[in-house]
């Protein structure tokens, strides 16, 4: 609930244990985190939900048990509205730093995660959408022009939260790379597919890059039973997703801030991701993304099951944002696995219709 473990305290404390170790933490300026505002959070959550999360602190353990029994994997207690909100105010009010040059960027280590948060449910330990109410108050700055704002979301799972509420908003550009099993991979939906691109006009707006593992990953949901694979995607086929189709995108669609919902559960030695990336190859991720915006860029922590694994992958990122170099990959002759060029290709394809300049391979 809202104790230790990898979507507790563990997690963040592993994280800061990492950042001393690679000598990180004394180089960062520490935001105190504040609640989210009610005006903030109803920009993308129905009012009445707010309140529901809001009043868990006032409520007794039966009617909190009945309420996650009406939410989809949503785990609750009395210090869930503190946790929550904390949470989502602290990602809007690093947003907001970055945005007026009070810091170049910003890393938000906060639990509960965000990106399978719906308009009028939690779900998937997500109580509140943190990123998109953060790029929700972007959009609301003043200007001669409209705010732009790009969601890289690199969480092994499928961000279906950020999706749904942005699906027809040509300010805002989703991006998920992740694992999709034909959509036998959690939040088991097939809204996770590269022929989900948004609608209205906001269509082409939604990119999903879905990664189908080879058996026996495929089926297996959430609850793989090896940490690594050989043919599972790693550093190659990530880095070639961001060169191939997110960069060239986002360069035409020039954002004024780059948002990542930062799960590290694809990182290699995750036993519920099992994906291959490296925390080199988080560094190089990271280096192609402060290529754009002017370097405006704010990590939010989402997913990560692997403690080490997590805490190290992150200690990568802040260590590229602080400005050292980019992280040597472990096997930089490695070539993406056609399986997966298959799947670059095919998003590709299907967003060559709007952005008519993407490489194919």
């Amino acid at each position: 609930r809202a104790g230790r473990g990898a979507n507790g305290e563990d997690r963040l404390l592993t994280g800061r244990a990492a950042r001393q170790k690679w000598g990180l933490a004394q180089r960062c300026c520490r935001i105190e985190g504040r609640p989210a505002r009610e005006a903030e959070l109803t920009s993308v959550h129905a009012a009445d939900y707010v309140q529901t999360i809001c009043s868990l602190r006032d409520q007794d353990k039966e009617t909190i048990h009945a309420l996650e029994m009406g939410m989809q994997d949503a785990y609750l207690c009395t210090g869930s509205s503190e946790s929550a909100l904390l949470a989502a105010g602290s990602v809007v009010e690093a947003a907001l730093r970055v945005m007026d040059s009070t810091f170049r960027s910003a890393v938000c280590v906060v639990r509960p995660p965000g990106h399978h948060a719906q308009m009028a449910c939690a779900a998937g330990w997500c109580l509140f959408a943190n990123v998109s109410v953060a790029a929700s108050e972007i959009l609301k700055l003043p200007g001669p022009d409209s705010k732009r704002v790009l969601i890289v979301d690199w969480d092994v799972h499928h961000g279906n939260g950020t999706q749904e509420l942005f699906l027809e908003n040509p300010n805002v550009l989703v991006f998920s790379v992740h694992r999709y099993d034909n959509g036998n991979f959690y939040p088991f939906s097939e809204r996770g597919a590269a022929e989900v691109v948004g609608k209205g006009e906001g269509r082409f707006f939604n990119i999903n890059v879905p990664w189908n593992l080879p058996a026996p990953a495929a089926g297996d949901g959430c609850n793989g039973n090896a940490t690594t694979m050989h043919d599972a995607p790693g550093d190659a086929e990530y880095l070639a997703a961001f060169d191939s189709v997110l960069m060239p995108i986002a360069r035409s669609f020039n954002p004024d801030i780059v948002l990542v919902s930062a799960g590290f559960d694809a990182a290699a030695g995750d036993h519920i991701g099992r994906c291959n990336v490296t925390p080199a190859g988080y560094s190089h991720l990271t280096d192609r993304l402060l290529q754009l915006a002017g370097g405006r860029i704010v990590l939010a922590l989402e997913g990560g099951y692997a403690l080490g694994p997590t805490a190290e992958s992150l200690a990568a990122c802040v260590s590229r944002m602080l400005g050292d170099p980019v992280i040597p990959l472990p096997d930089p002759t490695r070539q993406p696995l056609q399986r997966y060029l298959d799947v670059i290709k095919k998003v590709q394809e299907i967003h060559s219709e709007r952005w008519d300049f993407l490489p194919l391979q």
